[in-house]
């Protein structure tokens, strides 16, 4: 049987991020992928013109509507603090099953994806204190944690042993922003890992999105959480290297 995984997630109208471009990924996975839309955004190339919250009883209700068999999850941008309410409520009954979490809290443009001030804190203090896999970026991380810009891997490090101590049973802190050559950090309650590469030329957009969903079907497929990292990674850089153009962009697919 093929494996199920789930996208819980906003929409982005050239699918080069959000759930349109997680389709993508667990199609290239070879996988069923259901979702669930918490949000519906209109962007472009160039800035994010609007952000609506699907409201939450209408995601209740499509969570509601996932089949039980769900190998694994992946949850980005849900715009609004009773959204991440209502995701934290549904995940407590799916706690076995292995969840991404990219708290994507702006897009690349610069523009922050959330309608309220306490959405940061909601995301941290309910979703992030079940036992789900976190992946922020520099910026992510330190919003989440309220600390200064994370600028060097010493920093890193510690801001994912914080979020781990604060609940998430792994947090991936991303440094593809880093000076120099590009790391990331994987922390759970008993093991630490550095993820060391050569910089790529390019600017992908969306690598976020892919290595969240990446990891997640890797998930589903059954990899232990390293080598689901390692394996994820590797994904992302192939679409790096190979580069596709869409329009100004250089996406993943």
């Amino acid at each position: 049987m093929t494996a199920i995984v789930a996208s819980i997630g906003t929409t982005h109208p050239w699918n080069i991020a959000g759930v349109g471009l997680d389709a993508r990924v667990a199609a290239e996975y070879g996988l069923h992928h259901v979702v669930a839309v918490a949000g519906i955004s209109a962007q472009d190339a160039v800035r994010v013109s609007a952000v609506l919250p699907v409201p939450a009883r209408i995601l209740e209700a499509q969570l509601d509507s996932f089949p039980p068999e769900i190998a694994a999850f992946r949850i980005g941008s849900l715009i609004a603090g009773e959204n991440v309410r209502v995701v934290a409520d549904f995940l407590r009954s799916r706690a076995a099953t292995p969840t991404v979490v990219d708290p994507v809290l702006g897009a690349s443009t610069g523009e922050a994806l959330w309608t309220n001030a306490a959405y940061v804190d909601e995301l941290r203090d309910r979703l992030l204190r079940l036992p789900v896999v976190v992946t922020p970026n520099l910026e992510e991380a330190a919003l989440l944690l309220h600390v200064k810009p994370l600028r060097d891997r010493d920093a890193m490090l510690h801001a994912a042993q914080s979020l781990v101590e604060s609940g998430a049973s792994a947090a991936l802190v991303k440094g593809g922003h880093l000076d120099g050559e590009p790391a990331d950090v994987l922390a759970t309650a008993t093991q630490i890992e550095l993820f060391e590469s050569t910089r790529l030329p390019g600017a992908m957009r969306g690598t976020g999105c892919v290595l969240a969903m990446s990891l997640a079907c890797e998930l589903a497929l059954g990899r232990q959480l390293f080598a689901a990292v390692e394996n994820a990674r590797a994904y992302v850089r192939r679409k790096i290297e190979a580069g596709t153009r869409f329009g100004s962009l250089q996406t993943a697919f």
